[in-house]
Protein backbone atom coordinates (compact mmCIF):
# COMPACT_ATOMS: atom_id res chain seq x y z
CA UNK A 1 0.00 0.00 0.00
CA UNK A 2 2.58 2.31 0.90
CA UNK A 3 4.78 1.57 -2.30
CA UNK A 4 1.86 2.45 -4.92
CA UNK A 5 1.65 5.49 -6.90
CA UNK A 6 0.03 8.38 -5.90
CA UNK A 7 -2.16 7.93 -8.81
CA UNK A 8 -3.30 5.01 -7.19
CA UNK A 9 -3.89 6.25 -4.09
CA UNK A 10 -5.72 9.23 -5.44
CA UNK A 11 -7.89 6.88 -7.76
CA UNK A 12 -8.63 4.37 -4.15
CA UNK A 13 -9.46 7.00 -2.32
CA UNK A 14 -11.89 8.45 -4.99
CA UNK A 15 -13.90 5.61 -5.36
CA UNK A 16 -14.21 4.24 -1.84
CA UNK A 17 -15.87 7.93 -1.60
CA UNK A 18 -17.77 7.41 -4.76
CA UNK A 19 -18.61 3.90 -3.94
CA UNK A 20 -20.41 5.17 -0.77
CA UNK A 21 -22.78 7.44 -2.35
CA UNK A 22 -23.69 5.29 -4.89
CA UNK A 23 -24.43 2.53 -2.60
CA UNK A 24 -26.30 5.21 -0.78
CA UNK A 25 -28.07 6.58 -4.18
CA UNK A 26 -29.22 2.48 -4.87
CA UNK A 27 -30.37 1.84 -1.05
CA UNK A 28 -32.41 5.43 -1.31
CA UNK A 29 -33.85 4.33 -4.31
CA UNK A 30 -34.85 0.99 -3.20
CA UNK A 31 -36.39 2.28 -0.13
CA UNK A 32 -38.37 4.78 -2.41
CA UNK A 33 -39.52 2.14 -4.54
CA UNK A 34 -40.31 -0.42 -1.77
CA UNK A 35 -42.52 2.60 0.08
CA UNK A 36 -44.28 3.47 -3.50
CA UNK A 37 -45.36 -0.01 -4.13
CA UNK A 38 -46.16 -0.98 -0.62
CA UNK A 39 -48.37 2.28 -0.64
CA UNK A 40 -50.09 1.55 -4.04
CA UNK A 41 -51.10 -1.89 -3.19
CA UNK A 42 -52.07 -0.32 0.85
CA UNK A 43 -54.43 2.01 -0.55
CA UNK A 44 -56.35 -0.65 -3.32
CA UNK A 45 -56.45 -2.71 -0.07
CA UNK A 46 -58.33 -0.11 1.51
CA UNK A 47 -60.45 0.53 -1.48
CA UNK A 48 -61.26 -2.98 -1.31
CA UNK A 49 -61.75 -3.03 2.45
CA UNK A 50 -64.24 -0.22 2.35
CA UNK A 51 -66.15 -1.88 -0.70
CA UNK A 52 -66.73 -5.14 1.18
CA UNK A 53 -67.60 -3.74 4.67
CA UNK A 54 -70.44 -2.09 3.02
CA UNK A 55 -72.10 -5.82 2.09
CA UNK A 56 -71.71 -7.16 5.36
CA UNK A 57 -75.20 -7.48 7.27
CA UNK A 58 -75.80 -9.55 10.79
CA UNK A 59 -78.53 -12.01 10.98
CA UNK A 60 -79.52 -14.87 13.28
CA UNK A 61 -76.15 -13.74 14.94
CA UNK A 62 -74.39 -14.48 12.36
CA UNK A 63 -72.27 -12.61 9.96
CA UNK A 64 -73.12 -12.44 6.41
CA UNK A 65 -72.75 -11.44 3.07
CA UNK A 66 -74.98 -9.09 1.84
CA UNK A 67 -74.68 -10.61 -1.74
CA UNK A 68 -73.49 -13.95 -1.78
CA UNK A 69 -72.58 -13.70 -5.30
CA UNK A 70 -69.94 -11.19 -5.49
CA UNK A 71 -68.01 -14.00 -3.54
CA UNK A 72 -68.59 -16.14 -6.50
CA UNK A 73 -66.91 -14.14 -9.01
CA UNK A 74 -63.82 -15.06 -11.32
CA UNK A 75 -61.11 -12.96 -8.94
CA UNK A 76 -62.29 -15.01 -5.79
CA UNK A 77 -62.38 -18.50 -7.13
CA UNK A 78 -58.66 -18.63 -8.70
CA UNK A 79 -55.47 -17.14 -8.00
CA UNK A 80 -54.61 -14.25 -10.33
CA UNK A 81 -53.45 -10.73 -11.29
CA UNK A 82 -53.90 -9.01 -7.61
CA UNK A 83 -57.12 -11.44 -6.44
CA UNK A 84 -58.75 -10.46 -3.03
CA UNK A 85 -58.83 -12.72 -0.22
CA UNK A 86 -61.42 -12.14 2.07
CA UNK A 87 -62.46 -14.14 5.87
CA UNK A 88 -64.90 -12.91 8.58
CA UNK A 89 -63.69 -14.02 11.77
CA UNK A 90 -65.39 -13.74 15.41
CA UNK A 91 -64.15 -11.67 18.45
CA UNK A 92 -61.90 -15.05 19.31
CA UNK A 93 -60.77 -15.43 15.96
CA UNK A 94 -62.67 -18.29 15.04
CA UNK A 95 -63.72 -17.71 10.96
CA UNK A 96 -66.73 -17.62 10.31
CA UNK A 97 -66.61 -17.40 6.28
CA UNK A 98 -64.66 -16.81 4.08
CA UNK A 99 -63.72 -16.29 -0.05
CA UNK A 100 -63.63 -19.75 -2.05
CA UNK A 101 -60.11 -18.72 -3.41
CA UNK A 102 -58.60 -19.08 0.24
CA UNK A 103 -58.96 -22.65 -0.15
CA UNK A 104 -58.18 -24.53 3.74
CA UNK A 105 -55.91 -21.74 4.47
CA UNK A 106 -56.56 -18.87 6.55
CA UNK A 107 -55.61 -15.18 6.83
CA UNK A 108 -53.67 -13.82 10.31
CA UNK A 109 -56.12 -12.66 12.82
CA UNK A 110 -54.23 -10.27 15.73
CA UNK A 111 -57.00 -9.93 19.12
CA UNK A 112 -57.29 -6.08 19.39
CA UNK A 113 -56.48 -4.88 16.14
CA UNK A 114 -58.39 -2.54 13.19
CA UNK A 115 -57.69 -0.55 10.47
CA UNK A 116 -55.64 2.02 12.24
CA UNK A 117 -53.10 -0.42 12.63
CA UNK A 118 -52.65 -0.33 9.01
CA UNK A 119 -51.72 -3.39 6.69
CA UNK A 120 -48.80 -6.37 7.03
CA UNK A 121 -47.30 -8.90 5.09
CA UNK A 122 -48.24 -12.39 5.66
CA UNK A 123 -47.68 -15.64 3.92
CA UNK A 124 -50.59 -17.77 2.78
CA UNK A 125 -49.58 -21.29 1.32
CA UNK A 126 -46.69 -20.50 -1.07
CA UNK A 127 -47.15 -16.47 -1.98
CA UNK A 128 -47.50 -13.36 -0.20
CA UNK A 129 -49.84 -10.82 0.64
CA UNK A 130 -50.73 -7.81 2.42
CA UNK A 131 -53.34 -7.60 5.00
CA UNK A 132 -55.76 -5.62 6.78
CA UNK A 133 -58.32 -6.12 9.59
CA UNK A 134 -61.30 -4.34 10.66
CA UNK A 135 -63.37 -4.43 13.33
CA UNK A 136 -67.12 -5.01 12.35
CA UNK A 137 -69.69 -3.41 14.71
CA UNK A 138 -73.73 -3.61 14.78
CA UNK A 139 -75.55 -1.15 16.66
CA UNK A 140 -72.61 -0.42 18.62
CA UNK A 141 -71.45 -3.72 19.42
CA UNK A 142 -68.32 -5.19 18.17
CA UNK A 143 -69.53 -8.35 16.61
CA UNK A 144 -66.18 -9.72 15.01
CA UNK A 145 -63.37 -8.70 12.11
CA UNK A 146 -63.14 -8.04 8.56
CA UNK A 147 -59.64 -9.93 6.95
CA UNK A 148 -58.92 -8.19 3.38
CA UNK A 149 -55.74 -8.80 1.97
CA UNK A 150 -53.87 -8.90 -1.65
CA UNK A 151 -51.34 -10.46 -3.46
CA UNK A 152 -48.15 -9.14 -2.75
CA UNK A 153 -46.32 -11.49 -5.31
CA UNK A 154 -46.23 -9.11 -8.57
CA UNK A 155 -44.24 -6.23 -6.00
CA UNK A 156 -42.36 -8.48 -4.16
CA UNK A 157 -41.02 -10.02 -7.98
CA UNK A 158 -40.49 -6.07 -9.09
CA UNK A 159 -38.72 -5.46 -5.75
CA UNK A 160 -36.44 -8.42 -6.15
CA UNK A 161 -35.27 -7.85 -9.39
CA UNK A 162 -35.01 -3.90 -9.05
CA UNK A 163 -32.43 -5.46 -5.90
CA UNK A 164 -30.72 -8.07 -7.78
CA UNK A 165 -30.22 -5.01 -10.52
CA UNK A 166 -28.43 -2.81 -8.78
CA UNK A 167 -26.69 -5.55 -6.84
CA UNK A 168 -25.79 -6.66 -10.44
CA UNK A 169 -24.74 -2.78 -11.19
CA UNK A 170 -22.81 -2.04 -7.94
CA UNK A 171 -19.39 -4.02 -8.69
CA UNK A 172 -19.64 -2.95 -12.65
CA UNK A 173 -19.92 0.76 -11.52
CA UNK A 174 -17.14 0.20 -8.81
CA UNK A 175 -14.44 -1.02 -11.26
CA UNK A 176 -15.90 1.41 -14.33
CA UNK A 177 -15.15 4.18 -11.51
CA UNK A 178 -11.92 2.80 -10.63
CA UNK A 179 -10.66 2.66 -13.88
CA UNK A 180 -12.12 6.25 -15.14
CA UNK A 181 -10.64 7.73 -11.33
CA UNK A 182 -7.34 5.98 -12.06
CA UNK A 183 -7.21 7.82 -15.76
CA UNK A 184 -8.13 11.41 -14.83
CA UNK A 185 -5.86 11.32 -11.90
CA UNK A 186 -2.77 10.45 -14.12
CA UNK A 187 -3.69 13.24 -16.35
CA UNK A 188 -4.12 15.27 -13.20
CA UNK A 189 -0.98 14.78 -11.82
CA UNK A 190 0.41 14.62 -15.81
CA UNK A 191 2.05 18.43 -14.92
CA UNK A 192 3.77 17.01 -11.54
CA UNK A 193 5.57 14.89 -12.94
CA UNK A 194 6.36 17.03 -16.09
CA UNK A 195 7.91 19.33 -13.13
CA UNK A 196 9.60 16.10 -11.24
CA UNK A 197 11.01 15.62 -14.30
CA UNK A 198 12.75 18.94 -15.02
CA UNK A 199 13.85 19.72 -11.39
CA UNK A 200 15.32 15.95 -11.43
CA UNK A 201 17.94 17.96 -14.17
CA UNK A 202 18.49 20.95 -12.37
CA UNK A 203 21.62 20.62 -10.28
CA UNK A 204 24.58 22.85 -8.76
CA UNK A 205 25.73 23.12 -12.36
CA UNK A 206 22.85 24.39 -13.99
CA UNK A 207 20.84 25.97 -10.98
CA UNK A 208 19.93 28.91 -13.99
CA UNK A 209 17.57 26.76 -14.99
CA UNK A 210 13.76 27.01 -14.27
CA UNK A 211 10.38 24.83 -14.40
CA UNK A 212 8.13 25.87 -17.11
CA UNK A 213 5.77 28.38 -15.98
CA UNK A 214 1.99 26.33 -16.78
CA UNK A 215 0.61 30.23 -16.30
CA UNK A 216 -2.23 28.80 -14.34
CA UNK A 217 -3.84 30.19 -11.08
CA UNK A 218 -4.69 26.69 -9.50
CA UNK A 219 -2.33 25.04 -6.99
CA UNK A 220 0.19 23.70 -9.65
CA UNK A 221 0.75 26.58 -11.43
CA UNK A 222 1.33 28.02 -8.01
CA UNK A 223 3.71 25.09 -7.06
CA UNK A 224 5.70 25.89 -10.15
CA UNK A 225 6.14 29.59 -8.99
CA UNK A 226 6.99 28.13 -6.13
CA UNK A 227 9.94 25.81 -7.00
CA UNK A 228 10.84 28.45 -9.83
CA UNK A 229 11.19 30.81 -6.78
CA UNK A 230 13.39 28.61 -4.24
CA UNK A 231 15.45 27.50 -7.33
CA UNK A 232 15.99 31.87 -7.69
CA UNK A 233 17.03 32.27 -3.86
CA UNK A 234 19.10 29.02 -3.80
CA UNK A 235 20.97 30.80 -7.05
CA UNK A 236 21.59 33.45 -5.59
CA UNK A 237 22.89 31.94 -2.18
CA UNK A 238 25.19 30.37 -4.45
CA UNK A 239 26.44 33.08 -6.19
CA UNK A 240 26.78 34.99 -3.06
CA UNK A 241 28.53 32.29 -1.70
CA UNK A 242 31.34 31.64 -4.39
CA UNK A 243 31.79 35.46 -3.89
CA UNK A 244 32.09 35.31 -0.72
CA UNK A 245 34.65 32.42 -1.11
CA UNK A 246 36.58 34.38 -3.73
CA UNK A 247 36.57 37.54 -1.29
CA UNK A 248 37.59 35.72 1.48
CA UNK A 249 40.58 33.89 0.27
CA UNK A 250 41.64 36.93 -1.44
CA UNK A 251 41.30 38.79 1.57
CA UNK A 252 43.55 36.21 3.22
CA UNK A 253 46.19 35.87 0.68
CA UNK A 254 47.32 39.35 1.04
CA UNK A 255 48.64 39.17 4.77
CA UNK A 256 49.55 35.82 4.27
CA UNK A 257 51.66 37.06 1.15
CA UNK A 258 53.56 39.86 3.08
CA UNK A 259 53.93 37.47 6.11
CA UNK A 260 56.00 35.18 3.81
CA UNK A 261 57.93 37.56 2.27
CA UNK A 262 58.56 39.01 5.65
CA UNK A 263 59.75 35.72 6.60
CA UNK A 264 62.07 34.91 3.54
CA UNK A 265 63.66 38.55 3.69
CA UNK A 266 64.56 37.66 7.66
CA UNK A 267 66.48 34.73 6.79
CA UNK A 268 68.59 35.24 3.43
CA UNK A 269 71.27 36.94 5.63
CA UNK A 270 72.53 38.19 9.20
CA UNK A 271 70.54 41.40 9.96
CA UNK A 272 70.38 43.62 13.14
CA UNK A 273 68.33 43.45 15.71
CA UNK A 274 66.61 46.51 14.72
CA UNK A 275 65.65 45.50 11.43
CA UNK A 276 64.82 42.24 13.30
CA UNK A 277 62.14 44.27 15.33
CA UNK A 278 60.88 46.08 12.07
CA UNK A 279 60.27 42.49 10.22
CA UNK A 280 58.86 41.13 13.38
CA UNK A 281 56.21 43.95 13.83
CA UNK A 282 55.13 43.59 9.81
CA UNK A 283 54.68 39.92 10.44
CA UNK A 284 52.71 40.93 13.78
CA UNK A 285 50.56 43.12 11.82
CA UNK A 286 49.83 40.73 9.26
CA UNK A 287 48.74 38.00 11.82
CA UNK A 288 46.65 40.82 13.41
CA UNK A 289 44.88 41.90 10.22
CA UNK A 290 44.10 37.96 9.48
CA UNK A 291 42.94 37.34 13.17
CA UNK A 292 40.43 40.22 13.04
CA UNK A 293 39.31 39.16 9.63
CA UNK A 294 38.89 35.39 10.98
CA UNK A 295 36.89 36.95 14.51
CA UNK A 296 34.98 38.78 11.91
CA UNK A 297 33.89 35.84 9.61
CA UNK A 298 33.49 33.71 12.38
CA UNK A 299 30.80 36.38 14.29
CA UNK A 300 29.13 36.33 10.70
CA UNK A 301 28.83 32.46 10.49
CA UNK A 302 27.43 32.57 14.09
CA UNK A 303 24.69 34.93 13.04
CA UNK A 304 24.19 33.22 9.89
CA UNK A 305 23.48 30.19 11.92
CA UNK A 306 21.61 31.59 14.82
CA UNK A 307 18.74 32.09 12.91
CA UNK A 308 16.08 34.65 14.54
CA UNK A 309 16.99 35.49 18.44
CA UNK A 310 14.81 35.93 21.32
CA UNK A 311 13.76 39.23 21.61
CA UNK A 312 13.84 41.26 24.88
CA UNK A 313 12.35 44.21 26.41
CA UNK A 314 15.10 47.08 26.00
CA UNK A 315 14.32 50.84 27.41
CA UNK A 316 16.28 51.97 24.21
CA UNK A 317 17.08 55.72 26.04
CA UNK A 318 19.29 54.16 28.58
CA UNK A 319 20.91 51.27 26.69
CA UNK A 320 21.67 53.27 23.43
CA UNK A 321 23.35 56.34 25.48
CA UNK A 322 25.73 53.51 27.74
CA UNK A 323 26.28 51.93 24.15
CA UNK A 324 27.87 55.84 23.12
CA UNK A 325 29.40 56.32 26.60
CA UNK A 326 31.33 53.31 26.66
CA UNK A 327 32.50 54.10 22.68
CA UNK A 328 33.79 57.51 23.75
CA UNK A 329 35.38 56.10 26.97
CA UNK A 330 37.47 53.23 25.03
CA UNK A 331 37.73 55.79 21.82
CA UNK A 332 37.83 59.27 23.09
CA UNK A 333 36.34 60.54 20.51
CA UNK A 334 33.76 62.81 20.43
CA UNK A 335 30.44 61.05 20.67
CA UNK A 336 27.31 63.22 20.81
CA UNK A 337 24.28 61.90 22.48
CA UNK A 338 20.70 63.59 21.69
CA UNK A 339 16.93 62.93 22.42
CA UNK A 340 13.93 64.71 22.25
CA UNK A 341 12.34 62.22 24.48
CA UNK A 342 10.87 62.74 28.41
CA UNK A 343 9.45 59.44 28.74
CA UNK A 344 11.65 55.73 28.12
CA UNK A 345 11.23 53.82 25.31
CA UNK A 346 10.61 49.87 25.27
CA UNK A 347 10.72 48.23 22.24
CA UNK A 348 11.01 43.94 21.12
CA UNK A 349 14.63 43.44 20.54
CA UNK A 350 17.80 41.34 21.14
CA UNK A 351 19.84 43.05 23.55
CA UNK A 352 22.98 41.41 22.23
CA UNK A 353 22.30 41.91 18.55
CA UNK A 354 21.15 45.80 18.84
CA UNK A 355 24.40 46.24 21.02
CA UNK A 356 26.68 44.62 18.03
CA UNK A 357 25.09 46.64 15.58
CA UNK A 358 25.97 50.42 17.44
CA UNK A 359 28.87 49.15 18.24
CA UNK A 360 30.24 48.15 14.43
CA UNK A 361 28.32 51.54 13.06
CA UNK A 362 29.62 53.91 15.51
CA UNK A 363 33.40 52.52 15.09
CA UNK A 364 32.85 52.70 11.10
CA UNK A 365 31.80 56.45 11.74
CA UNK A 366 35.12 56.49 14.39
CA UNK A 367 37.15 55.27 11.85
CA UNK A 368 36.01 57.23 8.33
CA UNK A 369 35.50 60.63 10.13
CA UNK A 370 37.72 63.10 11.84
CA UNK A 371 34.86 65.24 13.14
CA UNK A 372 31.88 64.70 15.61
CA UNK A 373 29.65 61.56 16.13
CA UNK A 374 25.97 62.33 16.86
CA UNK A 375 23.89 59.33 18.00
CA UNK A 376 20.11 60.65 18.15
CA UNK A 377 17.11 58.71 19.57
CA UNK A 378 13.61 59.52 18.83
CA UNK A 379 10.21 58.05 17.12
CA UNK A 380 8.88 58.03 13.61
CA UNK A 381 5.31 56.84 12.73
CA UNK A 382 5.12 55.00 15.84
CA UNK A 383 8.87 53.07 15.05
CA UNK A 384 11.98 53.50 17.23
CA UNK A 385 14.60 55.60 15.76
CA UNK A 386 18.48 55.39 16.44
CA UNK A 387 20.25 57.36 13.77
CA UNK A 388 24.25 57.76 13.75
CA UNK A 389 25.90 60.09 11.64
CA UNK A 390 28.90 61.80 10.87
CA UNK A 391 30.60 64.26 9.01
CA UNK A 392 33.59 62.41 7.26
CA UNK A 393 34.54 61.34 3.91
CA UNK A 394 30.86 59.61 2.84
CA UNK A 395 29.94 57.16 0.30
CA UNK A 396 29.50 56.98 -3.64
CA UNK A 397 26.03 56.94 -4.13
CA UNK A 398 26.81 54.56 -6.79
CA UNK A 399 28.32 51.86 -3.97
CA UNK A 400 25.06 52.95 -1.74
CA UNK A 401 23.98 49.36 -2.49
CA UNK A 402 27.07 47.39 -2.57
CA UNK A 403 28.30 48.75 1.37
CA UNK A 404 26.23 45.72 3.47
CA UNK A 405 27.73 43.14 0.85
CA UNK A 406 31.01 40.70 2.44
CA UNK A 407 34.45 42.39 1.96
CA UNK A 408 33.12 45.48 0.24
CA UNK A 409 35.43 48.52 0.43
CA UNK A 410 35.21 51.11 -1.63
CA UNK A 411 38.44 52.03 -3.90
CA UNK A 412 39.51 55.54 -2.19
CA UNK A 413 39.41 53.47 0.98
CA UNK A 414 41.47 50.91 0.23
CA UNK A 415 43.99 53.50 -1.31
CA UNK A 416 44.64 55.79 1.97
CA UNK A 417 45.22 52.10 3.69
CA UNK A 418 42.20 52.32 6.63
CA UNK A 419 42.30 49.00 8.34
CA UNK A 420 39.07 46.93 7.86
CA UNK A 421 38.19 43.97 6.63
CA UNK A 422 34.89 45.17 4.87
CA UNK A 423 32.63 42.27 7.23
CA UNK A 424 31.55 45.56 10.16
CA UNK A 425 28.21 46.23 7.62
CA UNK A 426 27.53 42.56 6.14
CA UNK A 427 26.95 41.31 9.75
CA UNK A 428 25.42 44.68 10.82
CA UNK A 429 22.71 43.95 8.04
CA UNK A 430 22.78 39.93 9.16
CA UNK A 431 22.34 41.12 12.49
CA UNK A 432 19.06 43.49 11.77
CA UNK A 433 17.30 41.00 9.56
CA UNK A 434 17.26 38.15 12.11
CA UNK A 435 16.27 41.09 15.15
CA UNK A 436 13.93 42.88 12.30
CA UNK A 437 15.10 46.43 12.42
CA UNK A 438 15.38 48.20 9.14
CA UNK A 439 18.15 49.91 7.93
CA UNK A 440 18.35 53.41 6.17
CA UNK A 441 21.43 54.80 5.32
CA UNK A 442 22.01 58.36 3.51
CA UNK A 443 25.39 59.66 2.51
CA UNK A 444 27.09 62.16 0.22
CA UNK A 445 30.30 62.11 -0.70
CA UNK A 446 33.06 64.42 1.52
CA UNK A 447 29.64 65.20 3.27
CA UNK A 448 29.31 62.27 5.82
CA UNK A 449 27.24 59.28 6.03
CA UNK A 450 23.70 58.94 8.04
CA UNK A 451 22.80 55.64 9.33
CA UNK A 452 19.08 55.36 10.51
CA UNK A 453 17.50 51.90 12.55
CA UNK A 454 13.89 51.51 12.58
CA UNK A 455 12.59 48.83 15.70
Amino acid sequence: MKNSSYKERLARRLTFVTALLVMLVFGIIYLVVNYTVVENIDRELELETNEHVGQIFLADGEIRFMHKDEWQEQEHQEIQLNPIFIEIVDLEGNSMDKSPNLGPNRLLFHPGWNSKEGAWTIKIGNQQVRQKQILLKHEGKAEGYLLVATSFEDARELLNNLRNILLILYPGILISLFLTMRYLAGKSIQPIQEIIHKTNQITQSNLNERVPDLDQEDEIGQLTRSINELLFRLEQSMIREKQFTSDASHELRTPLSVLRGTLEVLIRKPRTSEEYVAKIQTALTSIDRMSAMIDQLLALARVEKAGFSPKDEVEILSFVEEVADQILRESGREIEFRTEQSLPIFAQVNEKSLQMILNNLIQNAIKYSSGKIIVEVGKVNQQTSIVISDSGQGIDEFNLNKIFDPFFREPDVLEQVIPGTGLGLAIVKKLAQESGIQILVESEKGAGSTFRLLI
